[in-house]
């Protein structure tokens, strides 16, 4: 061989090796969505870093995200209709679709290849390609009176299917997609006023739609749904003084761990700890506010709590085997979401108002780390990709 074709060889396998990626995994790394700016920033949990910031997704302002199957992609929702798929690994757009008009949160079938919108306006469910989204199916939603309503509380579930509640109408819908272009639906009407969010447990079982326009839960035992939808804890606030509502609870928030669910109580300074196999009430816990999200840590010990205005400066942290609150944090203003890292050893916290996440060790209460970013709010890890409802 020549040197002057050695030399070239050389200088091909150089650039080669330049333009080579850099190999990395998925499994440490979320999503935060900065609501203000129509951006998320791509975050590795291992080192506490800032990888990217991406923009151009639009109105995030109730925004929420699912993660494909092999963790590299996340599905974004937004309030305006806008349906974005992110590349974590290119840490860019990868396909960006303004399907609906106003739309409050989605779901990605157990096999992956399907993402599901649930939308405001128009009303319905629009259902995806998780690849190239392109349309696959659209479930209008209208009650028994035939009007139109509005979509919350969509999960996946097992068994290849959707569930959702319908807001005006007071129903929940199961959706069969083993044929994907033709959904078959199963509904069960009259199950209360107004459910605002409903949420599925970790094994699937029961789907539970929270309502606001009366007291109690209603309850889907997804097994057995011959049986119909049952109501649950209908004693949920008919104790105590009640106070105006600045923020609904979110019920995929609740958290569920072990034979054991924390719900927060609308309009009530207050969580609720039912058991999880009969959803009958074991006690009330005394909180310093409004409860929007309670989050478990994964393995069941404690149940961390942050609340609406006025009191979203505050986190409380439940003891569960003794039902105290053991610890209350003063963050920052405007604490929007929490999320623990896959084994429990951290839990951030997204504060809107300071523009910045900050990193707890729930052992000792300390803050361990902060990371600026755009008027934070969901924090999205990419461990929910292999759980249920998430």
């Amino acid at each position: 061989m020549s040197v002057r074709l050695a030399g070239l060889f050389l200088a091909l396998a150089i650039l080669s090796g330049c333009a080579t990626p850099t190999l990395r995994g998925t499994g440490d790394l979320g999503v935060v969505i900065e609501r203000a700016t129509g951006s998320v920033r791509i975050v590795d949990t291992t080192h506490h870093a800032s990888l990217a910031r991406v923009g151009g997704l639009g109105d995030l302002s109730h925004a929420s995200i699912c993660y494909s199957r092999d963790e590299r992609y996340a599905y974004v929702f937004g309030r305006d209709g806008g349906l974005t798929k992110v590349d974590l690994l290119r840490r860019r757009i990868d396909r960006r679709i303004v399907q609906a008009g106003n739309s409050i949160g989605g779901a990605i079938s157990p096999d992956g290849k399907l993402v599901a919108v649930a939308n405001y306006e128009p009303g319905g469910v629009k259902v995806f390609d998780a690849n190239d989204l392109s349309p696959v199916a659209d479930i209008p939603a209208a009650g028994a009176d035939g009007k139109r309503s509005k979509v919350v509380g969509l999960v996946d579930a097992p068994g290849h299917k959707f569930v959702f509640s319908l807001y005006d109408a007071g129903e929940i819908w199961v959706a069969d997609m083993h044929d994907p272009r033709h959904p078959v639906l199963h509904k069960f009407a009259g199950i209360g006023k107004e459910p605002y969010d409903g949420m599925i447990t970790s094994d699937g079982r029961f789907y539970a739609a929270g309502l606001f326009g009366e007291d109690g839960v209603a309850l889907l035992d997804l097994w057995n749904p011959d049986a119909g939808v049952k109501r649950a804890l209908v004693e949920f606030g008919r104790h105590g003084e009640k106070f105006p509502v600045y923020k609904m609870p979110h019920l995929e928030g609740w958290a569920a761990t072990g034979d054991r669910v924390v719900l927060p109580a609308a309009g009530k300074h207050e969580v609720i700890i039912a058991d999880q196999q009969t959803w009958k009430e074991i006690a009330r816990v005394p909180v310093a506010g409004q409860a929007v999200f309670a989050i478990a840590r994964p393995d069941g010990r404690q149940v961390w709590i942050n609340f609406a205005f006025p009191d979203n400066d505050t986190v409380q942290v439940l003891d569960l085997p003794t039902r105290r609150i053991v610890q209350t944090l003063k963050p920052g203003k405007g604490v929007l979401h929490l999320e623990f890292a896959p084994r429990g050893e951290e839990v951030w916290l997204s504060l809107r108002d300071e523009n910045r996440i900050d990193i707890y060790d729930p052992d000792t209460f300390a803050r361990t780390g902060s990371l600026p970013a755009e008027s934070p709010s969901g924090i999205f890890f990419t461990v929910r990709a292999h759980r249920i409802g998430l």
